[in-house]
């Protein structure tokens, strides 16, 4: 019902002011795109280490990679508005512009298609996979699917950063053409895993009354989760503080500027505020066991990292419809609609997924080997 009414609100925005609903689409699809790419390389993770605190969530894992059909749909929208959206679609600066004439190459309406077709059929097919596999286990108790779901995790790690390496580089770097980073697709892998783990310990908290996650005691293995939402916290604040600094002590000109615009025109209290929220305070809570053995307090940590990861990737994507000059920070009312609207859609598709299939996979052999110690 969120979903439909924001996606009213949206469609009334998309009629009076097109070009930023397009300019909102983008920041709010690749958030939920990016907590639904995170569930899957979380469960490639957890196929590979099979730790204890992989099975509490791997259902949610599942039912959240399994929204990629959905996100399929909702990338139609970005083709319909790929040319308000990237300069280098436009021939004519092209023509004038001897850098976009270079990178047109790699940088054309065609190759941004056919390489957007390779990223959602190996997404696609990696949870096709693991999910049928995973499936079919619970159905059949075979313990030889077992290894098909770890020979497929091995190299689909890699691979699959690859493929997040390329997307985000064509629908998010490529908005401002002129610059480039090389770390720039790991630290949008860090954030999709941050995003899905903060999500995962919301849905366990709530989920904790639950029949099957009260009887092995789920919110015991929160400390895990916690324990790991830390550890990608902490690696999300490395590697975007590894790009300042040398992007900054590089000062060079077709470089600097990018953190120029962010840090002015408004722009830099939201720098501020992802230092402040999206590291140091999570950083100091985390590290207390007690408040990550506490649901409700975990819980409250969970919700407040979401909310700074679509202030980040607001903050990384909103400046660059600003060509050439200063961004001043304008919140637009789309930039709420939209992504409730998706996020009211996605919410409905993912628990659709859970309702399907048990919360915990019963038929595992490792799951049975992890938790024999306990009684179970």
């Amino acid at each position: 019902m969120l979903g439909a009414l924001c996606a009213v609100l949206s469609v009334i925005g998309f009629i009076s002011e097109q070009q930023q609903f397009f300019q909102s689409y983008i920041v709010g699809y690749v958030y939920w795109l990016c907590i639904s790419l995170g569930c899957l390389s979380l469960l490639m993770l957890h196929h590979l280490v099979s730790g204890r605190w992989g099975f509490v969530i791997r259902r949610l894992l599942e039912s959240g990679a399994r929204t990629l059909p959905l996100m399929v749909v909702l990338f139609i929208p970005i083709i319909f508005g790929m040319h308000n959206l990237y300069e280098w679609m436009d021939a004519d600066v092209v023509a004038n512009d001897p850098v976009l004439k270079i990178k047109s190459a790699y940088l054309n309406e065609t190759g941004f298609l056919f390489r957007a077709v390779i990223y959602f059929a190996i997404w696609l097919g990696m949870t096709f996979f693991l999910t049928k596999w995973s499936r079919t286990q619970d159905q059949t108790g075979d313990p030889g699917l077992k290894s098909r779901m770890i020979n497929l995790s091995g190299p689909g790690i890699p691979v699959f950063i690859l493929a997040v390496t390329f997307a985000s580089t064509d629908w998010v770097m490529s908005l401002e053409p002129h610059w480039f980073s090389t770390i720039f697709g790991f630290i949008f892998v860090v954030g999709q895993v941050l995003a899905a783990m903060a999500m995962c310990i919301i849905w366990v908290v709530n989920l904790s009354d639950a029949d099957v996650y009260s009887e092995i005691d789920a919110s015991k293995y929160l400390s895990d989760l916690g324990t790991l939402m830390f550890a990608f916290t902490v690696l999300w604040a490395y590697v975007s503080f590894s790009q300042y600094l040398i992007i900054w002590s590089a000062n060079l000109a077709e470089e600097a500027p990018w953190y120029i615009k962010r840090g002015q025109g408004g722009w830099e209290i939201m720098s501020v505020g992802l230092i402040l929220f999206h590291f140091v305070l999570p950083f100091f809570l985390l590290l207390q066991r007690a408040i990550k053995r506490r649901a409700q307090l975990l819980l409250v940590i969970a919700v407040l990292m979401l909310v700074m990861r679509y202030v980040d990737l607001y903050w990384y994507i909103a400046p660059s419809f600003s060509h050439g000059g200063l961004s001043t920070f304008h919140p637009h009312w789309l930039d709420l609609t939209i992504p409730l609207s998706i996020g009211g859609f996605w919410l409905a598709f993912f628990t659709m997924q859970l309702k399907r299939v048990a919360l915990v996979p019963l038929h595992d052999p490792r799951m049975a080997e992890t938790f024999a110690g306990e009684g179970h």
